[in-house]
């Protein structure tokens, strides 16, 4: 392979986010799509429940509105959530003419289900498998498109940045251990979340934060990373696995409740919309049972409603039980919250544009206002796609000539046990379940933090004198958006959205507002690789 490549765009990641604005520009633009996995990896093919959008007379747009502003508790920009919104149904429109085929109820009325925090059934969906039917549809038309290339088992080092501008990436080939850079005059970060900082999680293994780190790395402001969505239901027979498997909340919205193992209900003791309120909420109540009770799980129980019902609506979910010796069509499902959906990330504004020239960032692993302290269900989707018209939009737009020629690097270090980063992720992974989870205290936070700095130090040192392969990588991004986690979480002195302090329960309205970090701010130990632009050019 050549150790330089050039584009029009590079796009890194390959969920909904990424595979939307790559078919948006390809008609025009020479692109390349980068997945460090497989292009089938990420978050988004595992996406159950649906995408959000007002498609019913009976329901209206500043309803959606006001429902993912009371979500957000209070610290969503409005702005971010009236463009969001007011574009939704021309998103669902686009994926229609992609060749997604999403549930009807009859022949002319969409299949519209009910999730936690919507006040409307407004959530589109295939089965229970949406985000899977979105993605194989995407990925389809791009595996055949003759302007996009696609590099599959790719690894993003580092950004390239000079004087303030991106233009391209550092990446490993994962196979041959090759460092090469493309470059580009566009750079799209679409690489999702970091919920695999978690030991619990619902997420892929690509969930490692590295398109945060990255951006941070060069630069861009970062904002509102101790906000970490744990969502409510996973099944609990597979909770040691590596991913837990989720159990969509449009289960709950089908009339599915929340008991304990003496079959009564808990969720109308917390809040009035049971087990429809948001998702920080029934987290947080199945938490305080679990340790009040000393439970292992709740349940979750869905048996009441007629099996045929529940086998068309949720064929993935019946099916994957019952594979694990449950029938749920028969008895409750054993459940546990799991690490889900970061709501933080790379702060950019409503075209997906970061503080870096040319450099984009939508998805997961941005923060563009929309989801402030909780995430609403079903709007991460729709958030994909509407970010990434938006930056397709603004990219097109876009004269760049200038181009920039970055130095070639050589991977010939000696290489790593694998044992010794393995054992270094799972001691991150613990500190980061035990410390800072659903429910946190100062003590613990602070804790994590001096032991996360040993971490992230340690990682630092081993990927400036050793090869770097995937998982070095990968760790050493986990230990740094980690640390910005935990140090995030020590600044928010109250509790607000899914950030819950013990030591800081109330909630304060002066505090209503979301905080940006750039590199200097978070008062990190000092970065032994130093940034991209001193490392590598």
């Amino acid at each position: 392979m050549k150790t330089a490549l050039h584009y029009d765009v590079l796009v890194i990641g390959t969920g909904a986010a990424g595979l939307g604005l790559a078919l948006s520009l390809a008609r025009h633009q020479k692109i390349a799509l980068m997945s460090k996995s497989a292009l089938e990896g990420g978050s988004s093919p595992h996406a159950q429940g649906g995408i959000a959008a007002v498609m019913d007379t009976s329901d209206d747009v500043e309803s959606h509105i006001q429902d993912t502003l009371s979500v957000g508790a209070g610290l969503c920009d409005e702005k971010a959530v009236r463009f969001t919104v007011e574009k939704a149904r021309s998103a669902i429109e686009w994926l229609i003419e992609q060749g997604v085929r999403f549930d009807h109820a009859t022949h002319q009325k969409f299949h519209l289900t009910r999730e936690g925090g919507h006040s409307h059934r407004r959530v589109l969906h295939v089965a229970d498998h949406t985000g899977s039917a979105v993605v194989t549809t995407l990925l389809d038309q791009v595996k055949s498109h003759e302007n996009i290339d696609c590099f599959p088992e790719t690894t993003a080092i580092d950004l390239i940045i000079h004087h303030q501008a991106c233009y391209g990436v550092y990446a490993l080939n994962n196979a041959t251990g090759e460092i090469f850079s493309i470059t580009a005059k566009a750079t799209i970060l679409a690489t999702g979340g970091a919920s695999h900082v978690y030991q619990y999680t619902t997420n892929p293994l690509d969930a490692t934060g590295d398109g945060i780190a990255m951006a941070w790395r060069a630069g861009c402001r970062v904002s509102n990373l101790e906000f970490n969505q744990f969502h409510p239901t996973t099944l609990y027979s597979i909770y040691s696995e590596e991913r837990a498997f989720l159990l969509t909340e449009a289960l709950r919205g089908e009339g599915a409740i929340l008991k304990r193992p003496d079959g009564t209900r808990f969720m109308p003791d917390y809040d009035s919309r049971a087990e429809l309120a948001p998702r920080d909420i029934v987290a947080r109540a199945i938490d305080e049972q679990l340790k009040q009770h000393h439970l292992d799980y709740v349940y979750l129980d869905i048996s009441f409603s007629p099996p045929q019902k529940i086998k068309k609506l949720f064929p993935t979910i019946f099916a994957y039980c019952l594979k694990h010796g449950i029938d749920i069509t028969q008895a409750p499902i054993p459940v546990v919250p799991a690490a889900h959906y970061t709501c933080g990330g790379v702060v950019t504004d409503l075209c997906g544009k970061t503080d870096i020239l040319f450099l984009y960032a939508i998805g997961e692993v941005a923060c563009t206002g929309l989801h402030g302290a909780n995430r609403m269900a079903s709007n991460s989707l729709l958030e994909c796609l509407v970010f990434a018209m938006s930056a397709a939009q603004s990219i097109q737009k876009e004269k760049r000539e200038d181009h920039f020629s970055p130095v070639a690097m050589d991977n010939k270090k000696s290489l790593l046990e694998p044992e010794i980063i393995s054992a270094l992720k799972i001691k991150l992974k613990n500190i980061m379940w035990n410390n800072v989870s659903i429910v946190r205290c100062n003590k613990k936070l602070k804790q994590a933090q001096e032991l996360m700095e040993k971490i992230y130090q340690t990682l630092g040192n081993y990927r400036q004198t050793h090869r770097l392969n995937r998982e070095l990588i990968e760790a050493y991004n986990m230990s740094q958006v980690s640390l910005m986690m935990i140090t995030a979480a020590l600044k928010r002195h109250e509790s607000r959205g899914l950030h819950f302090n013990q030591d800081s329960p109330k909630t304060i309205p002066l505090l209503a507002k979301a905080a940006c970090y750039r590199k200097a701010v978070h008062q990190l130990a000092t970065q032994p690789s130093q940034d991209s632009e001193s490392l590598y050019i």
